[in-house]
């Protein structure tokens, strides 16, 4: 978390102050952009169980944050980055409403749209992200998709043998993503992870009737107020010439 505010030159944050928890913050913020969540649980035999996850946005392979943007501000990048470009965020917040993991956060002081972008700009230069370099226990990898599904089911056979509900996280119902996460539990013992996260259907009426259709009721509206221009144009020249 350290390493990303520095990069993206992120202050520090006090909305959510400590409690007495075991972590600095109780959620993603419009200036926090990935946390270590903590889950404490009792399972079935009694015994406690502290269980911690790298929680942010998890750059889905179909975004419903940029389906569902009206001003496209939002891209999924061919290197599976999901970026919000702020020169054309209007800070709606519909990304934030659309997104299953409930990621994306307004900043009230900007009146943007701010999450995770996974180092687009680090990756671009052939850097990797800020929280996989500096991860010192080896926890945060970055690498193709192929390589990291490869890495993954390496680490998760050897959960099995003592962790028999192990699993990879990469839900088909948001076109899988490019945050995988191999949990020694099931998806619902950490919270954030949905078992049956999915990229919500009125995110298809959006994308496929009402986003073109305003589209074309923007353009007609354009061209009626040009055409009025024009007549109006017109008509003071002829004025003008009397």
């Amino acid at each position: 978390m350290v390493a990303c505010k520095q990069w993206h030159d992120l202050p520090a944050d006090m909305s959510t102050p400590f409690e007495g928890q075991y972590q600095s913050h109780k959620t993603l913020t419009p200036t926090t952009w990935n946390l270590i969540q903590m889950n404490e649980r009792v399972d079935k035999e009694g015994k406690l169980h502290w269980d911690f996850s790298k929680i942010q946005c998890m750059h889905c392979g179909d975004p419903a944050c940029a389906d569902g943007c009206p001003e496209d501000a939002i891209e999924r990048q061919d290197n599976g980055c999901v970026v919000i470009h702020q020169d054309k965020c209007v800070g709606c917040g519909y990304c934030a409403i659309n997104c299953p993991f409930g990621v994306p956060k307004i900043n009230k002081e900007t009146n943007k749209s701010t999450k995770c972008d996974l180092c687009y700009d680090r990756i671009a230069e052939g850097m990797e992200p800020a929280c996989s370099k500096t991860c010192t226990a080896d926890a945060i990898n970055f690498g193709t998709k192929e390589e990291m599904l490869a890495l993954a089911q390496k680490r998760l056979d050897g959960l099995k043998p003592n962790h028999p509900d192990a699993n990879i996280y990469n839900p088909e119902g948001v076109g899988g993503v490019h945050m995988l996460y191999v949990l020694p539990e099931k998806p619902e013992v950490y919270g954030f992870f949905k078992p049956d996260a999915k990229t919500p259907a009125s995110i298809d009426v959006w994308k496929d009737v009402v986003k073109p259709v305003g589209q074309v009721a923007a353009a007609a509206a354009v061209v009626g107020v040009l055409g009025l221009a024009a007549i109006k144009g017109m008509s003071g020249g002829k004025k003008g010439g009397e």
